[in-house]
């Protein structure tokens, strides 16, 4: 048994020592891939004149640095809009000067958003020996030298595989294949919905050993670095200088499509690394330029005093709290719409609620009357008969029944506004204007009871009269009275209906 037990943990010593040195060759071989991969690396550099983002984007004269817009495109202080919200738009920019290295990598900042649950016709950037300004393909020409990377909304070939991104490589010579999505001339392609996001939706772009691969960051975090992939081609030969560009287009239906910073970085092989620009500066114009940093930086701190002396109430408040950001504008806008909504249905709701009392007045008067005459008092010619009264109790109760149905149905439309309190709520939209749509036939159908019931028993050969009743010094009609409350309900809702269609109409242009 000793001897057993002795060759039992002999044999497990050795495995425990196989276990090992397997263990430190994984090890050994983990740390050379990745020294391997860490060498591999390209170098990247920061290209500021094929780049662009805010804030102070655009100059005193409405350009843009190093860019060129055409088209419908519009530069702002922070972000360049390719194309409004309108139909039949197109719109472009693209840089200045060709580049002059052949491997690269770009970031795409962009937003595209629109009020319908299809957007059109979408975004493209490009990279191309010539620039195409204009033309029919995403606001760009066609037959370009280069690649295309297409952030298709509309799905024209039928195939439920849009929004999506599509990489469209041309020599020169074809003609982009519309129908189809460019489906026949996709080299890659991936599907991603970017429209609509809560935070701005990022692409990056590499073009390395003749491999392009196409990042996407879907935009539902803040993480800037939330890539994930989308497409990839291999032994792919673009011209060695191009230019860089982004266009976008718009249809039958309509989005925005805002590009708020397009980065370029150029990448060289190791050991190939280009010298910095400090290195080409001789030493004198170094020493020069920087006692003029050190000059206005005194400058600088000077003029910070004397502005902390000046206003003292505002020393230790940042200066990013006075100015409010495109991303916090909208969310006032959106909130601000919903919160009129919200009154403007409050106001229905207590009109409905006074209709309800008056009504419920009427009745109790009405039955009043009738326990008056239910006494056995024969009818008398030119009075109305106890079966009209009857009928006219039931039309009221009907009426109050219909009543109640438009209140509990406002109030459930109220309930649909205060949830609906968060961006890109169209949805909302559309039931508040399903919400009225109920109520104008429900006030329709009451209508056309109220008049079936009264034809129905007024006699052919006489005219109906108005019952003495001692509480109301004037005589009125009952139809005249509901047709009178329901027209006017009708006149109330529509008027709502048409300022608030008003109001979504004119947001679209802030």
């Amino acid at each position: 048994m000793a001897a057993r037990a002795q060759r039992g943990g002999r044999a497990a010593a050795v495995a425990a020592a196989l276990l090992a040195g397997a263990l430190l060759a994984l090890g050994q071989a983990a740390v050379a891939a990745a020294e391997g991969a860490a060498a591999a690396s390209p170098h990247r550099r920061f290209e500021y004149k094929y780049s662009f983002k805010g804030p102070h984007l655009v100059q005193a004269d409405g350009t843009v640095p190093f860019w060129a817009h055409t088209g419908n495109a519009i530069p702002s202080a922070d972000q360049i809009r390719i194309t409004t919200s309108l139909k039949s738009q197109r719109g472009s920019v693209w840089t200045k000067n060709k580049s002059i290295f052949e491997y690269w990598e770009i970031e795409v900042t962009f937003r595209v958003t629109g009020r319908g649950r299809i957007g059109a016709d979408g975004l493209a950037i490009w990279f191309t020996e010539e620039q195409g300004l204009e033309g029919p393909v995403f606001g760009a020409a066609d037959k370009w030298n280069g690649v295309g990377i297409f952030f298709d909304s509309f799905d024209n070939d039928g195939k439920k595989n849009n929004p999506g991104v599509i990489v469209v490589g041309n020599n020169g010579k074809l003609l982009y294949d519309h129908q189809n999505d460019g489906s026949t001339q996709a080299l890659a392609s991936c599907q991603r919905d970017f429209r609509n996001k809560p935070y701005p939706v990022r692409a990056k772009i590499t073009y390395y050993q003749k491999t392009l691969t196409v990042l996407i960051n879907n935009g539902f975090t803040p993480d800037k670095d939330d890539y994930e992939f989308c497409a990839k081609v291999e032994d792919m030969v673009l011209p060695s200088q191009g230019y860089f560009g982004i266009s976008a287009a718009t249809g039958g239906l309509a989005d925005d499509h805002d590009v708020l910073s397009f980065l370029t970085f150029q990448l060289t092989e190791p050991g190939k690394e280009v010298p910095t620009p400090d290195a080409e500066i001789p030493q004198k114009d170094k020493e020069k330029y920087q006692e003029e940093f050190e000059h206005f930086q005194q400058e600088l701190d000077k003029k910070k005093e004397e502005f902390q002396k000046e206003h003292p109430d505002v020393q230790g408040q940042p200066a990013d709290g006075f100015f409010e950001t495109v991303s916090d504008r909208e969310l006032r806008q959106i909130f601000e719409g919903q919160n009129r909504i919200h009154l403007e249905i409050k106001q229905l709701n207590r009109q409905l609620d006074m209709i309800l009392d008056e009504q419920r007045r009427y009745v109790s008067a009405v039955t009043d009357e009738i326990a008056k005459r239910g006494a056995g008092v024969p009818d008398h010619q030119g009075q109305i008969s106890q079966q009209e009264i009857d009928t006219v109790v039931k039309t009221q109760e009907e009426v109050l029944r219909q009543v109640n149905e438009m209140r509990s149905s406002v109030a459930d439309m109220l309930r649909l506004v205060s949830g609906a309190q968060h961006p890109g709520s169209a949805a909302g939209v559309y039931e508040t204007t399903q919400h009225f749509n109920d109520i104008k036939e429900h006030l329709h159908v009451v209508k056309r009871d109220i008049e079936h019931l009264v034809q129905r028993n007024m006699p052919s050969n006489e005219k109906s009269k108005c019952p003495d009743l001692p509480p109301f010094p004037s005589c009125l009609s009952t139809m005249h009275f509901f047709i009178f409350v329901a027209v006017q309900t009708v006149l109330f809702i529509g008027y709502i209906m048409y300022r608030s269609q008003q109001e979504a109409a004119a947001k679209k242009f802030f």
